[in-house]
């Protein structure tokens, strides 16, 4: 009970149990990854169905059908999803190997062209440290991941149902906990409806991003284009630096490819996709950004994708934006809020 208060301990002493506190947290989460992550990601689209799904209650349709018709949909785009890409993962995984040996030979080259110009780096060891093809074997293990983690597909489309059928008796529930309800609901209502807000938009503008790369490889003649249209889709859920990842390995494999003039080709139309949907179309649709400074959106990706995998790189923003929302909604924290934000504010 002492460790509520502020005043009864030192304030070094109450930040150090705060600290080990969190520490053991973590550690908790890490450990228990393998029940945390189907979790999580079943969260993720309860959130990402429960738009339609109020629509649809709005509308007049009862709740069981309204989820029925929900989770049909969205099994009938993942199916479609493992129909089209399921073939072209398995068969870019084995080609890996082919790829990065190719582009192990575009370096020498390099190496050579390099050494023309009186630079001696025959020792190659800056290609050791250096080596592009590991951007393609991350690409590759994250989507592996995803597909592994999506073995669980039965737990988490259950889950998905049990939260969709519980969302409309939350709050009354919260009602009967809370001391203060109409405070503590306030803030609940706060984090809910920015991560909804954030989460919906974001798979709209990422489904647009995902097409459109799609379609522009594929008018190239690069190979699996709708493996990169995945990936796209994916890392556009990471703002700031998730295009510029999305992009490595695309145009990495052109090079091999098709050559360097179809690399630069390829890395134009990232940029111009990204330029027109990031900057453009996606701040007008959803008003105000997420708010978080670069180097807190690339720390919480290494931290998410540390503690629960591929899924933590995925979700690494919805995650630390909820944490800064939470932050934000309390006098005590906001300072960590403003610590994580973008702006000398946070409101």
């Amino acid at each position: 009970m002492a460790i509520q208060d502020n005043n009864i301990l030192p304030r070094g002493t109450y930040l150090l149990v705060t600290f080990a506190a969190f520490v053991i947290t973590i550690a908790g989460m890490r450990a228990a990854s393998s029940l945390l992550v189907p979790f999580l990601l079943s969260v993720f689209i309860a959130i990402i169905s429960a738009p339609p799904l109020f629509w649809l209650k709005r509308k007049g349709v009862p709740t069981a059908l309204a989820v029925v018709i929900v989770v049909v949909a969205f099994l009938v785009v993942v199916l479609l999803i493992i129909t089209m890409i399921g073939t072209s993962l398995s068969d870019f995984s084995r080609t890996i190997p082919i790829y990065q040996e190719r582009l192990q030979e575009k370096n020498v080259l390099l190496l050579v062209w390099l050494e023309s110009f009186g630079l001696d780096l025959s020792d190659q060891e800056i290609f050791k440290a250096f080596d592009p093809g590991v951007a393609m074997k991350m690409a590759a293990g994250m989507l592996t991941g995803l597909k592994s983690v999506l073995t669980n597909g039965f737990l988490i489309l259950f889950t998905v149902i049990f939260i969709l059928l519980e969302a409309s008796s939350v709050p009354a529930k919260l009602r009967g906990v809370f001391d203060d309800p109409d405070r503590s609901l306030g803030y609940l209502e706060k984090i809910g409806d920015s991560v909804q807000r954030y989460i919906a938009v974001k798979t709209l503008i990422s489904l647009g991003t995902g097409v459109a790369v799609s379609v522009w490889l594929y008018i190239l003649g690069v190979d699996y284009p709708l493996i990169w249209g995945l990936l796209a889709f994916l890392f556009n859920y990471i703002p700031n630096i998730g295009s510029i990842l999305a992009a490595i390995p695309a145009v990495l494999l052109t090079i091999v490819q098709l050559g360097t003039g179809s690399a630069i080709l390829v890395a134009t139309g990232y940029l111009v996709i990204n330029v027109a949907i990031g900057n453009v179309l996606e701040p007008r649709i959803m008003g105000r950004s997420l708010g978080l400074s670069t180097l807190v959106v690339f720390l919480s990706l290494i931290f998410w994708g540390w503690v629960f995998g591929p899924v933590g790189m995925l979700l690494s923003a919805p995650l630390t934006m909820t944490v800064k929302v939470a932050l934000d909604s309390n006098d005590d924290t906001r300072w960590l809020a403003i610590l994580l934000g973008s702006e000398t504010s946070s409101r």
